[in-house]
C-alpha cells in the first residue's frame, strides 16, 4: 500500500538535519520586558482586562477574546504593566500590545500546573477551559482552538486529524516534540475525541520522520479510535487541504471549513496545548521555536515563554557564525522576511530561520517563458501563469474567474519557477484586493 499524499507539490531541500536531533532546551528570558501583542490570532484583537500599574501573575488572563472569532491572551510572567502602546511584530505591523516588566520570579495564579482527570469534565467545561488557555492553532493559522472545537453538529465530525506533517523545510519543533512528549500528543487527541461521540483519531506523521512514527504508533496500538496515517514527503503535505485529502479522500475549497466535511485538523502542538491546559491546568505561555539555517553558530529548539525577545533566542542559539543576508520568521516557503530582530515571540512564532545568501536577490525575475511548471505543482489545480497576467493589471474580476481565490499561498508555484516571478506574493496581494472589494459590497447592501 502507497503512501497516502496529495496531487501536486515540490521536494525542496528539506534541512531539517541542522536541527532535528537536538533535543528541546528550555530557555527562561533573559530582559526585563516582555511583550504581549493583542492580536496574536485570526480575528478581533483581544481586550486588554489589566491597566498600566497592575501586578500579574503567571496564567493570568490579561485580555480577553474580543469577539467570536478571537482568543484570550495569558502572562507567561510575572511583574508589573508597564505600557499598553503599539509594538511591531513579525509581519512589520505595529499592534497594540501589553509590556510587562517581569519580576523573574514567576508567581503564578492559585491551581496553575494542577493535574486533572480530564474525563470528568463536560464537553462544555473541556472547551471553555481551552478558551480561557487562549490555545490557537499553532500550524501558523492561529485560528481560535475553542471556535474550531465547536462545530454546527458535533454528530457529523468523522475524524480528527493531528498535522505532525511539518512539511515546511527546516522546521523540526513538532518532530521534537513528538520524540519528547509523544504521550501528551496522545491523550490530549483522546481529550478532543471525548468532545466527538462518532469521531476517529488520525496522526498524519510524514515518512521523514521514521522514529517518530515508530514511537506514536507503539503509544496507539491498543486505542481503537486512534491510528497512525504515515504520509508520503513532500510539501505542502501539512496544509489543511491536502491533509485532509491525503487521510480521507475528501476534497475541500474555500467556500468550505473542514468541519463541512466532517473533520477537525489541528497542528501537533496545538494537541499538547490542549492537553496541558485541560489535564494540567497550564494555559498557552510557552512556544517550541526552532532557530535554524547556515548562518547561525547552534541550530536547535527552543521553549521559549511568550513575550520574548527574538534576539534572546539568536544569542542562545550562539549568535550568528556569519552575518545573515535574509531572516525569516517561519521556514522558507511561507516565512515572513524580518529587518529587526526587535519583535516578541507570540501564538503563531515557529521558528527564525537564518540565511548567509540571499536566493531571491541573487536570482532576480525574469520574463515567463510559459513552461507549465507552476501548473504541474499547484496542490489546489489552478493556473498560476493566467492569474499572475491578472494580478499584474490588478483585474480582481479575471482572478475571481480563475478561481484565484482558491490560492492557499503555499509558494509552491514560485519555487518551481524559472523565471523566478514573485508569484505568491502577487496571489496574496489579489486575494487581500478581492476580499476587501467583497467586504465592501456586502457592506453597501447591508447599507440599502
Amino acid at each position: 500500500m502507497g503512501l497516502a499524499t496529495f496531487i501536486g507539490g515540490v521536494h525542496p531541500y528539506e534541512g531539517k538535519e541542522l536541527s532535528m536531533e537536538h533535543p528541546i532546551t528550555v530557555l527562561q528570558p533573559n530582559g526585563v520586558e516582555m511583550v504581549f501583542p493583542l492580536s496574536q490570532h485570526i480575528g478581533a484583537p483581544a481586550k486588554p482586562l489589566v491597566a498600566v500599574g497592575d501586578e500579574v501573575l503567571v496564567g493570568q488572563i490579561i485580555a480577553e477574546a474580543g469577539g467570536f472569532i478571537s482568543a484570550n491572551v495569558v502572562s507567561s510572567v510575572s511583574g508589573k504593566v508597564k505600557k499598553i502602546e503599539p509594538r511591531r511584530v513579525a509581519n512589520g505591523s505595529m499592534v497594540n500590545s501589553i509590556i510587562i516588566e517581569n519580576d523573574k520570579e514567576y508567581r503564578a495564579v492559585e491551581g496553575f500546573g494542577e493535574k486533572r482527570d480530564y474525563t470528568k469534565l463536560s464537553k462544555d467545561d473541556i472547551r471553555k477551559i481551552v478558551k480561557d488557555a487562549g490555545i490557537v492553532g499553532l500550524g501558523g493559522a492561529a485560528f481560535p482552538t475553542h471556535v474550531k472545537l465547536s462545530p454546527k453538529n458535533e454528530n457529523e465530525i468523522d475524524y480528527i486529524i493531528v498535522n505532525g506533517a511539518e512539511c515546511e523545510p527546516y522546521l523540526t519543533s513538532d518532530y521534537r516534540l513528538m520524540m519528547e512528549e509523544p504521550e501528551k500528543l496522545v491523550e490530549g487527541l483522546k481529550i478532543i475525541l471525548e468532545l466527538f461521540p462518532n469521531a476517529k483519531g488520525i496522526i498524519g506523521i510524514e515518512n521523514n520522520k521514521p522514529e517518530a512514527i515508530a514511537k506514536i504508533k507503539k503509544l496507539v496500538q491498543s486505542e481503537s479510535k486512534i491510528e497512525v496515517v504515515e504520509l508520503y514527503t513532500k510539501y505542502p503535505q501539512g496544509g489543511e487541504r491536502s491533509l485532509i485529502f491525503a487521510c480521507t479522500g475528501r476534497k475541500l475549497n474555500s467556500s468550505l471549513l473542514p468541519a463541512d466535511v466532517g473533520c477537525i485538523v489541528d497542528n501537533t502542538d496545538t494537541v499538547i496545548s490542549i492537553y496541558n491546559a485541560v489535564a494540567e491546568s497550564t494555559p498557552l505561555i510557552r512556544r517550541i521555536v526552532t532557530i535554524t539555517g547556515d548562518a547561525v553558530t547552534t541550530p536547535q529548539n527552543f521553549k521559549v515563554r511568550t513575550g520574548t525577545n527574538y534576539q534572546e533566542l539568536i544569542e542562545a542559539a550562539g549568535g550568528f557564525k556569519t552575518e545573515p543576508k535574509k531572516v525569516l520568521s517561519g521556514g522558507p516557503m511561507m516565512g515572513q522576511a524580518l529587518f529587526t530582530l526587535d519583535i516578541p515571540v507570540t501564538k503563531s512564532s515557529s521558528s527564525i530561520t537564518t540565511f548567509v545568501e540571499d536566493e531571491v536577490e541573487e536570482n532576480p525575475e525574469t520574463p515567463c517563458i510559459k513552461c507549465g511548471r507552476c501548473i504541474d505543482v499547484c496542490p489546489s489545480f489552478l493556473v498560476p501563469v493566467l492569474m499572475m497576467d491578472k494580478a499584474l493589471k490588478d483585474d480582481t474580476e479575471g482572478f475571481e474567474k480563475l478561481n484565484g481565490m482558491e490560492c492557499v499561498e503555499c509558494g509552491s508555484c514560485a519555487y518551481v519557477c524559472p523565471a523566478k516571478r514573485p508569484l505568491t506574493q502577487g496571489f496574496k496581494y489579489m486575494r487581500q484586493a478581492v476580499a476587501a472589494k467583497r467586504r465592501a459590497e456586502a457592506a453597501k447592501k447591508e447599507g440599502k
